[in-house]
């Protein structure tokens, strides 16, 4: 297992978080509340098809005690480019080669930087110098905002357009702590911070009733992860993947 390493802050230093709701962003935020940091959590409603991971970003903020927690309106679904904001149909049943190779229609168009540029403006209302990102490089849809070159680039850019960080008083700093585990590592990680993963979603394409629906790439993803690391993943299923 990749071994991650909590940072020395003091109790109750600012960050804003990014919390979709789903798996990876629900472990940064039991790992950044863990060593020690005064949460300031960010989701969007953003005309995704699959709002239900607001309520479970909701729930995952209450229960770890966020100092916040904002949820942002921005309609992407105007522009539309990705079947998470339009009707176009969400990949099903992919194998690993294919989902290694290209980039593919649940790519939502500028979507981390857009998260990240709110991120970083209500950071600097905050006075706070971190951010947190769930994104991960290893067990990933080929989506390009989500490699470490994306992440270090932000931050450089970060620190150039913020008055903080021209000025000197803060310099941003974007954390990404599982940005080089599996998904298996990942979920070891949350269940010894002791993440609900029942209280998480990470389908594309869930039913009426929130049910995932167990093929489409991140809920193969999410199940391989679990199976790897000896676990049943406790979110209920349409039906047995």
């Amino acid at each position: 297992m990749t071994e991650l390493t909590a940072p020395a802050v003091p109790a109750g230093t600012k960050a804003v978080l990014l919390l979709s709701g789903g798996l990876d962003s629900a472990t940064v935020l039991a790992w950044a509340t863990r060593a020690g940091y005064a949460v300031h959590a960010l989701s969007f409603r953003y005309g995704q098809r699959h709002e239900a991971e607001l309520a479970r970003a909701r729930a995952l903020a209450a229960e770890w005690r966020a100092m916040q927690h904002i949820t942002c309106d921005i309609d992407l679904r105007q522009f539309g480019g990705s079947a998470l904001t339009s009707n176009a149909a969400v990949p099903k049943d992919r194998d690993e080669g294919a989902m290694a190779h290209g980039i593919p229609v649940t790519y939502v168009p500028a979507r981390n930087t857009i998260f990240l540029s709110f991120a970083m403006a209500w950071a600097e209302v905050l006075g706070a110098a971190d951010l947190f990102i769930g994104v991960n490089a290893l067990d990933y849809s080929g989506y390009p905002d989500c490699r470490p070159e994306f992440i270090a680039a932000f931050q450089q850019m970060a620190n150039l357009a913020t008055r903080a960080g021209v000025e000197g008083a803060t310099r941003l700093q974007i954390h990404a702590p599982l940005l080089q585990m599996s998904k298996r590592d990942i979920i070891t990680l949350g269940t010894s911070l002791g993440v609900d993963y029942a209280k998480t979603t990470s389908c594309y394409d869930p039913a009426p009733d929130d049910a995932a629906c167990g093929h489409c790439d991140a809920c193969q993803l999410r199940l391989r992860g679990f199976a790897q690391a000896g676990l049943v993943d406790p979110v209920r299923y349409q039906a047995s993947p």
